[in-house]
């Protein structure tokens, strides 16, 4: 064979995936990523956002989540304790490449007294502690590892694997867009959520068993920070759940950034609506998402198109994202630019649309998002204020699920699927994680 150790992909599992290899002493890995390399990525490019060294994670405000509750599937093939250590290591890595050392979240007495009043309020509040790294120091971070890797493994960026190739049910190597043909005895398929349709796809051309994830659609909620300072000071994001009276469908917050910026992303052309929070550079809000969970079974079992179909309305409504402040949707009305301009709230994203998004939302979605928003005021009053601003459409679009081994290796000997584009983690710390479990599991083979 060529090589040893193909990995397609150059996000955080591909990454991992590639350093523990590397670590282990593992020799003859070629890393294949579509996108460009890390300095070359660009933020004001939509191409650039999702796609290319680092993956989505390049651009995002970098939190890693040291908790077996939330940011994946691993807790479904490894026990509680290994499964934490495993968080515990990939953590020290970034911390290795420069991550800073501050953790928020920890179970302190403070903490513990926030979870008794969310409960009073309905909520279920998650403890997790968490790793801020920051928008901008997730690419020096990033490129440390660059540089690691660049000396000691063959990096071939800008570089489209256009199908993977097996014999007899064992993997043997991948096809480039090029055409050309390289040949490896292991395959590690990483392509995060801008690959996820590519991984899809190749699925059903080896039969692999896939199983398809629930959608999450909502909103992003912009406000004052000094609303979430209590909560944010201590937790930094508090993950809250909460199961709506009406529908008793499952309501979260998600991704939340004290002092942060409403921004824009583009998936395979459509414009959704993301958060991130600097290291340094702070606003004087706090955004964070609110999200609905939305499961399918038959007749219809697609639930990432009925999501792409919600943000494409919402497209088709602002061209665009649409932003209406709460006491505008509350009262049946659209948000114009004078009434946002008289808002309390001040907006930190400049390219939108005031709209109404009652013409975007089903009605059981909406109604499960102002109930959380009621919910959340009885936590932190200020929350459900006439000048607190929604954003539309925010949709994860969860990868269909592939079926893995332990290892995460798939029913094809020696190809094994990772991170965020195989459907098996949903963040930064797990999708790391997971390049380390496959790797490990390849070394052991070869030794």
């Amino acid at each position: 064979m060529e090589y040893q150790v193909i990995i397609v992909g150059g996000g955080p599992s591909g990454i991992f995936a590639a350093l523990t290899l590397q670590e282990l002493g593992v020799d003859r890995i070629i890393l294949f990523e579509q996108g460009k390399d890390i300095s070359q990525r660009q933020r004001n490019i939509s191409s650039d956002i999702l796609c290319g060294w680092g993956g989505a994670g390049a651009y995002s405000d970098g939190k890693l989540t040291l908790s077996t509750e939330v940011g994946g599937h691993l807790g479904d093939y490894l026990d509680q304790k290994s499964f934490y250590q495993l968080l515990m290591n990939a953590d020290k890595i970034f911390v290795d490449y420069g991550a800073p050392d501050r953790l928020f979240g920890d179970l302190t007495p403070e903490v513990e007294a926030l979870a008794d009043r969310a409960r009073q309020a309905d909520l279920e509040l998650i403890p997790t502690r968490i790793r801020h790294i920051g928008t901008e120091n997730c690419q020096n971070v990033l490129s440390r590892m660059h540089d690691t890797l660049s000396n000691q493994i063959e990096i071939r960026t800008g570089c489209g694997v256009e199908k993977l190739l097996a014999k007899n049910n064992k993997i043997t190597g991948v096809k480039l867009e090029s055409g050309e043909i390289i040949n490896s005895q292991f395959v590690v398929a990483a392509p995060g959520r801008s690959g996820a349709s590519w991984m899809k796809k190749e699925a059903e051309s080896l039969s692999l068993k896939t199983k398809a994830s629930p959608v999450d659609i909502g909103v992003r909620v912009e406000l004052p920070a000094t609303i979430l300072k209590e909560i944010t000071d201590v937790t930094y994001e508090s993950k809250l759940v909460y199961f709506s009276k009406t529908f008793d469908d499952k309501v979260r917050t998600f991704c939340m950034n004290p002092y942060g910026e409403v921004v824009n992303e583009e998936h395979s052309g459509i414009t959704t609506v993301n958060g991130h929070s600097h290291a340094r550079k702070k606003s004087e809000n706090t955004n964070f998402a609110i999200l609905v969970s939305s499961t399918f079974t038959e007749p219809f079992d697609d639930p990432i198109a009925y999501g792409r179909y919600i943000a494409r309305l919402a497209n088709l409504i602002g061209g665009g994202t649409i932003v209406q402040r709460l006491g505008d949707l509350l009262d049946g009305r659209r948000s114009t630019k004078a009434r946002i301009d008289r808002c309390l709230t001040n907006p930190t994203l400049e390219n939108v649309t005031p709209g109404d998004l009652s013409y975007v939302f089903p009605y059981r979605h909406l109604l499960s998002i102002i109930e959380m928003l009621e919910a959340m005021d009885r936590l932190a009053p200020g929350v459900n204020s006439r000048h607190t601003l929604l954003y539309g459409v925010e949709a994860k679009f969860y990868s269909n699920r592939i079926h893995v081994s332990p290892d995460l290796e798939t029913d094809v000997t020696n190809l094994f699927a990772i991170g965020d584009g195989a459907g098996i983690t949903r963040g930064l710390l797990q999708a790391s994680a997971s390049g380390m479990i496959a790797a490990r599991a390849i070394t052991d083979r070869i030794k």
